[in-house]
């Protein structure tokens, strides 16, 4: 078994500076021209306008919150909420300091208590249209600007309480569109030009890394989790991050629907029998099969299941949540899926 303890980004993660952005080894773009304000921005169908960069932020969704402590905006942040697992390595100590309003779905209350002019949300089912924290219109009356990961509403039709339907293909260039955004917002554009230079970078080695293989009749399949261990598990869908991440590598998704992480029977799945089975971790703790240890039981000792060729050959690859989902460590989930491929001698 590929065993991840969730690899990081710490070549660029570290705190930046204004005087710490060289990468080496790798084009850097030239400075970019420092954001005129007033700075109007579109985004997720909501127009945004800044007078000056912002001073408080409280962050919504543990991806929002890494890409800004990645700027180096982690003494802007005032409070965070949805966590899924650890921070990154790099940012524990400057994490501990920050409030945390909640592990899940803060209050809208206890967000406005905080008195931001930012509210940076990764998901729009937290402030959107039916947002579970609140509405955008709510903050804005109350002069709080916010701002929605474009990696969840650009070509996503996202329903009330559910993953949404991805009606594209997921591509980190909506990540970099944040990056970049998040990085004029506050004045930063070299502090953003920097990161997504080493992420593409990183992304490219990866794609390397595996040479000239042909995995395009390699199915693997994502399980995210299952409300009961033995039901319907939630697969990623064809146009999610973690297809992304089989299409970088050149790999098949057995999952064919627009639905991000849809639920599916694992009856289902055996009829594509997958050779490679990508097992999320998390500290999570909210469904049955949210421990990655009961996912292997299972699938080792279920009658269906255990006749999968990936089960019969172990090839299991575990893969912290977090790569899963848009972010910046959709990057690490290409690196630790193709180190896994290799592990198993299925890149040659």
């Amino acid at each position: 078994m590929f065993t991840n303890h969730t690899r990081h980004l710490s070549r660029v993660l570290a705190p930046l500076s204004a005087a710490a952005l060289t990468i080496t080894g790798f084009a850097v773009p030239a400075a970019a021209a420092p954001t005129a304000y007033p700075l109007t921005v579109t985004n997720c169908g909501q127009t945004v306008s800044f007078d000056k960069p912002p001073e408080k932020i409280v962050s919504i969704g543990q991806g929002m919150t890494e890409i800004l402590f990645s700027l180096g905006l982690a003494d802007k942040i005032a409070g965070t909420a949805v966590w899924v697992g650890p921070v990154l390595p790099a940012y524990a100590g400057v994490n501990a300091t920050i409030m945390r309003l909640a592990d899940n779905d803060p209050s809208f209350e206890s967000v406005v208590g905080v008195e931001p002019d930012l509210v940076a949300a990764e998901f729009e089912w937290h402030v959107g249209t039916q947002g579970s924290v609140g509405k955008r219109e709510q903050f804005s009356s109350l002069g709080i600007n916010t701002y929605v990961s474009p990696a969840d509403c650009v070509a996503k039709i996202n329903t009330d309480g559910g993953d949404g339907v991805r009606r594209e293909l997921f591509t980190m260039d909506l990540i970099y569109q944040e990056i970049g955004e998040l990085a004029q917002i506050f004045d930063i554009q070299d502090r953003g030009d920097a990161l997504i230079a080493d992420l593409k970078k990183r992304e490219a080695e990866a794609v390397a890394s595996i040479g000239a293989a042909k995995l395009g009749a390699l199915p693997v399949v994502f399980w995210f989790s299952s409300k009961e261990v033995q039901g319907d598990a939630f697969i990623a869908g064809k146009n999610s991050a973690p297809a992304y991440i089989l299409k970088t590598l050149g790999a098949t998704n057995v999952v064919t629907t627009q639905e991000e992480w849809p639920l599916v029977g694992w009856e289902t799945i055996a009829e594509a029998n997958p050779s490679v089975i990508v097992i999320a971790t998390m500290d999570r703790r909210r469904y049955a099969a949210d421990d990655p240890a009961v996912k292997i039981k299972f699938l080792e000792n279920d009658p269906v299941t255990s006749q999968l060729d990936a089960v019969k050959n172990k090839r299991f690859v575990e893969m912290d949540a977090q790569s899963m989902n848009p972010t910046i460590r959709t990057i690490d989930g290409i690196e630790i899926l193709a180190k896994g491929i290799k592990s198993f001698g299925l890149s040659q």
